[in-house]
């Protein structure tokens, strides 16, 4: 730390005799003509250009820079016959991090590199802190997250993965487009929070004087617009979960859905696999991907399993008996399936399949028939009521898409709530909650309907072959220092 002191005490001793010589070390603007990837085409031509200082070093009468945008990097040949003596001389108050511009023309050097030969330069901003690559590295995991700025600078592979990220979003928004789907943005901050089973993060409006949660999901928002005459919309929003973190879980998160009337699940089945198969072949190349060295197959068609069968197959029960809160806890306790208490149903069901099941399966596969208990917001199967009209979509373990045909029955869905809102009473830690004006607004009619949602994050590190969903999340959510 005291090294680290004594460079930045070195640069402010630069700083003010940059300001003696009267230049402004941080500049208000520069004419960028050319980015440094058009520079490096432009053999033989005058470019005007700037970037930040890589590297640094001097033999004599010349200097040698790299300096880089965020295009490309492309080496500086500073020549003091080129240079006005003093602008040769001030080179010596430049340092690794400072961003200048140049101007001059483009050739090569003894050693047949491209460069920029400038007859001028211009300091626009002064680094008063040494780049970590510069000096101790950027290793630690936990500071790249907090200081992510850094990380994008020195690391060309996380600039990838969130080049890769942002491809992966526009991808997604072009075939919506395409496909007569039409973009909406609906409420962060709502009075009643819903559409998933997750505790909310609360927050206080002073104005209203009331308190406000942040939402967990879209979903009651835009099956409204249903309601409200759209047939297709979609969303790409932020969504907040105040729920534990692990490698597939953030707080915050960017979620996309979207709802299509007259469709239904078995809809959203052939269109997920085109949509993601066209995506994924877009951004990879293949339909065959790496992840952590296992081979992952997209190519379609996607096994359909039962949700009833994995629990036959995995834990030899059957569901189609164990169909009640008593006789599940029996096995449960009697098996010791859990280490805690869950209340419910379908949440003790959940924590048994997300623990003993799910992790042992690769995929892609389409998980269907999952008990009515496990989907509020589901519509019942006509040929069994008591399995829900929907998929998830699994990949090694963890659930990307969940997608259902929306239940459009007010009585079903009020009663489907007043369960919820029974196991929150026997102290369920997550449940979701009554929402009147969604009732009421069913009462108004909404047509048969299919819903979808994706976690976009797990999704952008499944395609770059990131351990954890932070590192797809440009500011993921940390404990404060």
């Amino acid at each position: 730390m005291a090294q680290i002191d004594e460079i930045i005490q070195n640069r402010l001793e630069k700083l003010k005799k940059i300001r003696e010589i009267g230049w402004d070390p941080y500049a208000s603007t520069y004419e960028k003509k050319h980015t440094i990837s058009e520079s490096l085409t432009s053999e033989g031509k005058i470019v005007k250009t700037a970037g930040k200082i890589t590297s640094l070093r001097t033999h004599g009468d010349i200097t040698f820079a790299d300096i880089k945008d965020e295009s490309e990097r492309m080496q500086v040949f500073f020549r003091k016959e080129d240079l006005s003596e003093d602008l040769y001389n001030h080179l010596e108050l430049l340092d690794i991090g400072d961003y200048i511009g140049v101007e001059g023309v483009v050739g090569k050097t003894k050693s047949g590199e491209i460069s920029i030969i400038p007859t001028k330069y211009t300091l626009l901003t002064k680094s008063l802190r040494p780049l970590p690559k510069e000096w101790y590295g950027l290793k630690d995991v936990e500071t790249r997250y907090r200081k992510r700025y850094l990380d994008l600078l020195i690391n060309e592979d996380t600039q990838k993965v969130f080049a890769t990220r942002a491809q992966i979003i526009k991808l997604f928004r072009n075939i919506l487009d395409r496909s007569g789907f039409f973009e909406v943005e609906t409420p962060v901050l709502q009075p009643i929070y819903g559409g998933a089973t997750a505790q909310p993060f609360v927050t206080h409006h002073n104005a209203l004087d009331h308190d406000f949660y942040l939402r967990i999901s879209d979903e009651l928002y835009l099956k409204r617009l249903i309601v409200a005459g759209y047939e297709k919309v979609y969303e790409i929003s932020k969504v907040f979960r105040n729920e534990g973190l692990s490698r597939w879980h953030s707080s915050e998160f960017t979620m996309l859905e979207f709802y299509w009337a007259y469709a239904d699940y078995e809809d959203l089945m052939k269109f997920t696999e085109k949509m993601l198969t066209e995506i994924v072949q877009e951004v990879k190349g293949s339909m065959k991907i790496l992840y952590e060295e296992q081979e992952i197959d997209f190519a379609p068609p996607w096994p359909r399993v039962s949700y009833v069968e994995l629990f036959k197959e995995h834990l030899n029960i059957d569901l189609n008996e164990i169909d009640n809160e008593k006789k599940l806890l029996h096995i449960v306790e009697e098996r010791k399936l859990l280490d805690e208490k869950v209340v419910g149903y379908g949440h003790i069901l959940d924590r048994v399949y997300k623990s003993h099941i799910r992790p042992k399966l690769v995929g892609p596969m389409f998980l269907t028939d999952h008990p009515v208990d496990l989907k509020p917001l589901a519509k019942r199967r006509n040929d069994d009521p008591t399995k829900s009209a929907g998929f998830q979509l699994l990949v090694l373990g963890a659930e990307l898409i969940n997608a259902y045909n929306e239940l459009n029955d007010p009585v079903d869905q009020r009663k489907r709530w007043e369960n919820e809102v029974d196991v929150g009473e026997r102290g369920g830690e997550e449940h979701q909650v009554m929402d009147e004006d969604y009732i009421e607004a069913l009462e108004y009619g909404m047509p048969p309907t299919a819903g979808w949602g994706m976690g976009i994050d797990r999704f952008a590190a499944l395609l770059t072959d990131q351990h954890s969903i932070k590192d797809a999340i440009l500011f993921p959510t940390l404990r404060p220092e």
